[in-house]
């Protein structure tokens, strides 16, 4: 407790002094201590303590344009973290989040992706700390990256696309296959597409992506003529692009995408049918084409190259025929 307090009142003075007088300070502060004791204060006050800098942090997090539901997520995953290690944040070390995420991993048997994801919020969350000199260094700089296994995820063959566009029974259904086909947005941007939004003249529409950043996605020519037929089945004035079917005149929401195409997959004899495989098969097959993967990227509205590289994997028939041509 008294390394604790000590640590404490070195990090409170971190703005006002340099490194050689925190260190005098330190060292004062222990021989003073020396045969005293330090009565801990409540967990609730220290709880309290801590919310107001993470609230600090997500506000931060806000202004750089995290949408609400990433706010949300880091919110709930650092007052879990804070809440469990049960230390004001000034003094937690980095063993404290090392035991954290060593327990959490057991405890919940999640994989290493998610204990990874939590490492990296921590992170960014104490490294603002340390921007902001609240603290002096931040304890998650020496717990490096959690190295997952990279597994190749499978994406959808022409066939099964072709045997799910057969499968839609509404003009609706089929032009919601061909946009997420042959555009590879999100289903979140989908959601929120307007009649507004779409140019069917240019084949082209505006969606809203992560961080509220606005970019163009293509469609082909089937599509725009799917869409057609749709939007021509349409007799209400509303500009919502996709509307639900259970719910009169609402906008169709994520669950109801990924109902129709699960049910779709079912019919079909797919297993893992969801949206975000369609966005997949797209990166995959246009890289496989040939397609600069600069050009891929700003496709699929993805900030970090690397992101895309995930996405996108090389079909391994034509590795073989490379192989051959090259090599054997």
């Amino acid at each position: 407790m008294k390394e604790e307090f000590v640590n404490l009142v070195v990090q409170d003075m971190l703005p006002f002094l340099n490194n050689a007088q925190l260190e005098k300070l330190k060292e004062s502060l222990e021989r003073e201590l020396i045969g005293k004791q330090i009565v801990e204060e409540r967990k609730e006050d220290k709880m309290d303590w801590n919310e107001g800098y993470v609230q600090k942090f997500i506000s931060s997090k806000r202004l750089e344009g995290c949408s609400e539901k990433s706010l949300l997520y880091y919110e709930k995953t650092i007052n879990r973290v804070l809440g469990e290690i049960g230390k004001p944040l000034k003094t937690i070390v980095t063993d404290d989040l090392r035991s954290y995420l060593t327990a959490y991993q057991a405890k919940n048997e999640v994989s290493k992706v998610t204990i990874d994801n939590v490492r990296r919020i921590l992170s960014s969350f104490f490294s603002w700390l340390e921007d902001e000199d609240y603290i002096l260094k931040s304890p998650a700089r020496r717990i490096h990256k959690v190295k997952a296994t990279i597994s190749i995820k499978n994406t959808f063959t022409d066939e099964e696309i072709e045997m799910m566009r057969d499968a839609c029974e509404s003009p609706r259904d089929l032009a919601i296959i061909d946009m997420l086909s042959s555009t590879g947005m999100r289903v979140g941007e989908m959601i929120k597409l307007k009649r507004s939004d779409v140019n069917l003249v240019e084949r082209e529409c505006v969606v809203l992506g992560k961080g509220d950043k606005q970019r163009t996605v293509y469609f082909d020519a089937r599509t725009k003529i799917h869409l057609q037929r749709y939007l021509e089945t349409r007799t209400d004035s509303l500009d919502s692009l996709f509307l639900s079917r259970c719910r009169s005149g609402q906008p169709l929401g994520i669950g109801g995408i990924e109902h129709l195409i699960k049910k779709l997959g079912t019919l079909i004899g797919i297993k893992k049918a969801h949206p975000h495989k369609f966005r997949r098969t797209l990166a995959t097959g246009a890289i496989d084409k040939g397609m600069p993967i600069e050009q891929v990227q700003q496709l699929l509205g993805h900030k970090r190259i690397d992101t895309t590289l995930m996405y996108a994997m090389v079909k391994q028939a034509n590795v073989k025929a490379s192989h051959r041509r090259y090599i054997g």
